[in-house]
């Protein structure tokens, strides 16, 4: 894509402000659809509001802009390493509109995230991406990341936390799971 006449070729990366919200959603399903889960997608305008501006907001996020027009997004939060007894940061999403990539938008937001981390003293930056999402994983390569593929990662949701929730009071059967408790 080529600016048009008059307009910066720059992409600018600024924190998300509340007026973002709506177009953050949109983008999120963009990205879901993208990554073949537009279903699954609950998340609304208030949702994030609240996520982001609420009283105790727990995840931030950063836009790219082209020609004053949002282009892509990152959404993130802050996690901890107690290997390193630092704070790093978790990209959640990442996402540039297909008809805006190649602008430098992704690498923009990575590069602020990268930013912030430096200047709090983070030690990393990690993210996850789908293994067949392989422009992403040359892309992510090209900046000198590297798959941490000796990890899997778990998760559980919907009646399997539920499930997992009432264990704590000893309910989980773990004699089918070959798992003992100390």
């Amino acid at each position: 894509m080529t600016p048009a006449e008059g307009e910066s070729a720059a992409v600018t990366v600024r924190a998300a402000r509340p007026g973002d919200v709506a177009l953050m959603v949109d983008l999120v399903r963009a990205l879901a659809a993208y990554e073949r889960a537009p279903d699954q997608v609950q998340l609304d305008d208030g949702q994030l509001m609240e996520s982001l501006f609420g009283a105790d907001p727990r995840v931030f996020a950063h836009v790219a802009e082209h020609g004053g027009t949002v282009v892509g997004l990152a959404i993130w939060f802050v996690n901890y390493s107690t290997w390193t007894g630092h704070h790093g940061i978790y990209l959640e999403d990442l996402f540039v509109r297909p008809s805006d990539r190649g602008l430098g938008a992704g690498r923009a937001l990575l590069s602020e995230l990268a930013r912030v981390a430096v200047e709090r003293g983070y030690t990393r930056l990690e993210w996850a991406v789908l293994d067949w999402n392989e422009p992403a994983i040359g892309f992510y390569r090209h900046l000198g990341a590297r798959p941490q593929d000796e990890w899997t990662v778990f998760r559980l949701t919907g009646p399997d936390l539920a499930r997992v929730a009432q264990g704590i009071n000893g309910v989980i059967d773990v004699s089918t799971t070959g798992v003992g408790e100390s």
